[in-house]
């Protein structure tokens, strides 16, 4: 039965028949609960399809999680940490973690990963929290080799001060087939270990892709690449759906670069929100699990107030139609 179907909470306890559309609808991390049956889309036996992807839009808040291929849960809004360089990440991060953000992106290139280890565990310490609470990312620098990369690993783990990376990507596609090709056996291997948790990839075309599906390998739960509505990348979109494969958003602010086109204005002031805030809303609606990054902050606490309004179909439609392949810092997804 649909999970519309069961009302916990609810008054009068009655179950609504059967839903036609077999939708997955978010829970809430908080608890909350459907709406009361006297106005949920099943007890009244309504057929809007707007109210069921309206309530399915709404139904997200801060703690919520998207399920991966793998099983596993991700939180759907991370904070991001690239160009927070050394000890200049701390504060940032302990500011996202205080404004309730629990999914934290990093990568060996960022050359910080001692220092969100530090932030961290600080801030862990500090309120009791379990580590099992926060969900960490770290990438890959280069694609080497098999050796290389299980070394890298090992530096991160070490650096970071962790049992486990929650997620561990390869941050390019670049190095050529037979090193990729090594490289995500390391991967592979050291989720076998234990040493990460889930397994993807970073900044991966469609050949990328194809080639992986050539190979008959595991495949990653995660293609984290840039993605807003200036750079739609619909082919790299309809493939990773295809394969069940989620897609991370970075600079899904755009880096800024468009926050004054009219489109984004407009609705920034229809909703009362600022231009980040409907970026990421677009991210969010669209599925994808955006890490904006930010050291401010008033705006890493802003860019959470985002569950409060819904952008329409029609509103979604026309951010898509604003594509013009807009590369904001890295383009590398047709690499050879």
């Amino acid at each position: 039965m649909h999970p519309f179907c069961e009302f916990q909470g609810c008054s009068e306890k009655r179950a609504a028949p059967p839903c036609p559309f077999p939708v997955d609808v978010p829970r809430c991390r908080l608890g909350k609960n459907p709406p009361p049956c006297e106005s949920c889309y099943h007890a009244d036996r309504r057929t809007s399809y707007h109210y069921l992807t309206t309530y399915i839009s709404m139904a997200f808040c801060l703690q919520s999680k998207k399920k991966l291929r793998d099983g596993s849960e991700i939180p759907i809004l991370g904070f991001g940490t690239y160009e927070l360089e050394g000890s200049s990440v701390v504060k940032p991060l302990t500011w996202a973690l205080e404004a309730g953000y629990r999914h934290i992106d990093g990568a060996i290139w960022y050359y910080n990963e001692k220092e969100c280890g530090q932030a961290i565990h600080a801030w862990l310490a500090k309120t009791g929290t379990p580590r099992s609470e926060i969900y960490w990312t770290t990438k890959l620098k280069d694609n080497i080799s098999y050796d290389a990369t299980m070394k890298a690993i090992d530096r991160s783990l070490k650096a970071v001060g962790f049992d486990y990376i929650d997620l561990y990507l390869l941050h390019s596609a670049i190095g050529g087939p037979e090193k990729r090709r090594e490289s995500w056996r390391a991967v592979c291997d050291a989720k076998k270990q234990g040493k990460v948790k889930s397994i993807g990839v970073s900044n991966f075309g469609v050949k990328h892709l194809e080639e992986m599906l050539e190979q008959d390998v595991e495949l990653p739960v995660i293609n984290q690449v840039d993605l807003h509505p200036f750079m739609t990348r619909t082919e790299i979109v309809a493939m990773c759906e295809k394969h069940d494969i989620a897609l991370e958003a970075w600079a899904p602010l755009v880096r800024g670069l468009r926050f004054r086109h009219p489109s984004i204005v407009g609705l920034a002031e229809k909703y009362g929100k600022t231009p980040a805030q409907i970026l990421l809303r677009y991210s969010i609606q669209k599925g994808y699990i955006p890490i904006p990054k930010s050291a401010s902050q008033e705006r890493i606490t802003s860019n959470t107030h985002i569950y409060d309004f819904e952008l329409s179909e029609e509103e979604m439609t026309r951010l898509l139609s604003l594509d013009e392949a807009l590369v904001t810092d890295w383009e590398v997804t047709t690499c050879p």
